[in-house]
């Protein structure tokens, strides 16, 4: 449904948070190693979530990736979709058809139409801050 880097995204948001909890700032390598993303990629990735506030990245020798605590509830995940992948999870056909909409719909359109406003929902109600701290207390996890 995502792509990998929106996934990664995600991923790298998330373990970001969890770590600017605790008070640390993370590298790339560090970033990369945590969420099983080839560390270039995961570069690429971070100059865009930093490019639309997502992360804060500070330069020099104590320096990293970091999100500070009160940012972390008005991050939502939807902006770090829009940040990496645009609206296009939002619009298409769910059987990938140049036309399809209410007027000449394929077969899932109505049933996929459903999915996509439940998803939209669900990442605009979805905040980094209940991901890290469900992170930090065991309940879920990032890496297999």
């Amino acid at each position: 449904m995502f792509s990998k880097a929106c996934e990664y995204g995600i991923r790298s948001a998330v373990y970001i948070a969890l770590q600017s909890l605790e008070g640390r700032r993370v590298s790339v390598t560090e970033i990369a190693e945590e969420i099983d993303s080839p560390v270039a990629f995961t570069a690429k990735i971070l100059q865009q979530l930093t490019r639309n506030n997502i992360v804060r990245s500070v330069k020099g020798p104590h320096g990293g990736f970091e999100i500070e605590r009160e940012d972390m509830d008005a991050v939502k995940l939807n902006m770090i979709v829009k940040a990496i992948d645009g609206d296009k999870i939002y619009m298409g056909c769910g059987l990938g058809l140049k036309e399809c909409n209410e007027h000449k719909p394929c077969p899932l359109h109505d049933r996929f139409l459903d999915i996509r406003n439940n998803l939209s929902t669900m990442l605009r109600n979805t905040s980094l801050y209940e991901l890290a701290v469900g992170l930090e207390e065991g309940l879920t996890y990032l890496k297999r």
